[in-house]
């Protein structure tokens, strides 16, 4: 495979720059793998897709304004990306982080944010990143509540705002560390919820920490040399236990977005028996992948040549996906983290 096999083309004015009025305002675009049937719906619709007895898997990781401003000790101006805690930390004050300054950042240098939160450069990590020791005078959270930024994505152009920390996360969102949102779900309300569990469905949580690595772009035409970046997660006893016993009497599962089918594919064994515990998941999805697992997956619309669309494309088909994908092209659906949502079943 080629990377050049996973391309469109995109019209910049269909990239969202802003969610919709209401978080449930969104289209779905419906594909059915058995029959190839592409079909334009409302989000609020998706309700009508599931049977008692489905399990609906969410992802409750948190956003943090992980985003961070400051000046080195010399004068120069430094952003500060924070990606995970460092496993290797003893105090838990070290953080693997991307940066940006007008050069590289030397081992030893010396960060201020504002007169509680200074840092200092310890080490150049793997590939993109470095490790970053922080010192701060209050509890860390709250100055990073305080003077941090949503990460949005690069192909949002505006500055972070407070409409975002709360849009920007979904409503089921408890645990703190990811540094991207686990989009799918952001068209989820508690309504929406209720209804699916209404119909008889169990709602079970996992949790995946999106990392930075989601929008690194692949650098390899031949897809087989790309090395996928590491995400933590965690899924609990309860999860594995309530979706090992749905697909044992014929029950779906389905997936909040592509984060939720990495935890869920890289926790299961060749038989599709999920195991709860946390680990790292590096694992590359693409075209001749057997699904374990998930059933049916509620995703956003990715971009041209990213794994994330190599995801989907294994899920469905790549002919399929990429004719799904010309289809919302030409109905002007909205692309990407705010855009418009896809049910592929």
């Amino acid at each position: 495979m080629w990377l050049s096999d996973f391309d469109f083309t995109l019209p910049e004015e269909l990239i969202a720059q802003a969610p919709a009025v209401r978080r449930d305002a969104s289209r779905l675009l419906s594909v059915e793998r058995q029959t190839g049937a592409i079909t334009s719906r409302q989000f609020v619709d998706i309700v009508d897709n599931f049977c008692p007895g489905d399990v609906l898997v969410i992802n409750d990781t948190q956003v943090i304004p992980a985003r961070l401003f400051g000046n080195k000790a010399s004068g120069g101006q430094v952003e500060v990306l924070l990606v995970r805690r460092s496993p290797e930390s003893a105090t838990g004050k070290d953080w693997l982080c991307m940066t940006r300054s007008s050069k590289p950042l030397a081992v030893g240098t010396h960060l201020i944010f504002d007169e509680r939160l200074s840092a200092e450069v310890l080490q150049a990590g793997d590939d993109y990143l470095r490790c970053i020791r922080f010192d701060c005078q209050d509890d860390f959270w709250r100055i990073i509540d305080e003077i941090g930024h949503l990460p949005l994505p690069p192909y949002i152009k505006r500055a972070d705002t407070l409409t975002d920390r709360s849009r920007y996360q979904t409503v089921f969102a408890r645990e703190r560390g990811a540094v991207a949102a686990p989009t799918a779900g952001l068209h989820f309300t508690a309504e929406i919820l209720d209804q699916i569990r209404a119909k008889g469905v169990e709602i079970c949580n996992l949790t995946l920490h999106v990392g930075p690595g989601t929008f690194l772009p692949v650098r390899v035409e031949d897809v087989s040399q790309h090395k996928m970046h590491a995400e933590y997660y965690s899924i609990p006893a309860a999860t594995a236990q309530t979706i090992n016993q749905a697909r044992i009497r014929g029950g779906r599962v389905f997936a909040v977005g592509t984060t939720v089918t990495r935890a869920l594919e890289t926790a299961a064994s060749d038989i599709g028996l999920l195991k709860a515990g946390d680990g790292d998941s590096e694992i590359f999805i693409v075209p001749g992948y057997r699904f374990k697992v998930v059933d049916a997956l509620i995703t956003n619309f990715h971009l041209p040549k990213s794994t994330l669309l190599m995801l989907v494309s294994a899920f469905a088909g790549r002919e399929l996906m990429l004719r799904a994908y010309d289809q919302a092209v030409s109905e002007k659906y909205r692309f990407f983290s705010y855009g418009d949502c896809m049910l592929i079943l």
